[in-house]
């Protein structure tokens, strides 16, 4: 069967997806210093935006955003999470949409659904930063890792996605201890603080950190990790498995 050109039908059924539903993805990564975000910039537009995309006929809503996780990164079994839904009237700008496709080359078809309204569901990721080499789609230029406080412009709503996402991200820091998708299998305990730092957008006292850490009993300690100088030499940590 010959593929769809999704800009060429006018409803959703015709094009093999769900009408009206769409998903963004904030992306999250940690190059051992700073919290970063992937981020994509259409083609021909000067438009930066989240990678997401829509919601086929015959998937789940988390299976649809797990496919545009593994198109974008090459990564499966991604930590992913749903923090909340975005809907407001004020998002629905067909004439952003219509550009965009205008920019990849595409000339829609008149009513095409995909200038209908459209309610996101946000998601974030937590992924290995040195693991990913990021595959921009169809419509865009590139797909590239951006400095959480060094974010160009992004189109619509998705600067408030953003926000919504770290909140949700730095209230749930203890709970889902993300530093197990950031961070690689065993770590420095300034590894770990400098992941917290980045997400929380703070200093924090290294030894009422390391004292913090070490109670909550979610760590295995491991022999030093020897750099030339034996007596600083700090010790590298894991995750227990059933923390």
């Amino acid at each position: 069967m010959d593929k769809v050109d999704i800009t060429q039908v006018a409803t959703a059924k015709e094009a093999g997806y769900l009408a009206h539903i769409a998903y963004d993805s904030v992306i999250f990564g940690f190059d051992g210093k700073q919290l970063k975000i992937l981020i994509s910039e259409y083609h021909n537009t000067k438009l930066f935006a989240l990678p997401g995309g829509f919601v086929k006929i015959n998937e789940s809503l988390d299976d649809a955003v797990r496919r545009g996780l593994r198109e974008r990164t090459g990564l499966d079994n991604i930590y992913l999470e749903q923090f909340h839904v975005f809907g407001s009237l004020e998002r629905y700008i067909p004439e952003t949409m219509e550009m965009i496709m205008k920019g990849g080359g595409h000339n829609p078809v008149e009513d095409c659904w995909l200038l209908d309204r459209f309610i996101s569901v946000g998601y974030y990721a937590l992924i290995n930063y040195e693991s990913v080499n990021p595959q921009p789609d169809e419509l865009s230029d590139s797909c590239c890792w951006y400095n959480i406080d060094q974010l160009p412009t992004l189109m619509q709503d998705h600067t408030m996605i953003v926000a919504k996402a770290l909140e949700t991200l730095r209230d749930n820091l203890d709970k889902k201890l993300v530093g197990m998708n950031l961070l690689p299998e065993r770590f420095t305990m300034k590894e770990l603080q400098t992941v917290y730092e980045s997400i929380l957008g703070q200093e924090i006292r290294r030894t009422t950190f390391q004292r913090s850490m070490l109670a909550k009993g979610i760590l295995n300690r491991h022999e030093k990790q020897f750099s030339g100088k034996s007596h600083k030499a700090p010790f590298v940590y894991s995750f227990k498995k059933d923390a």
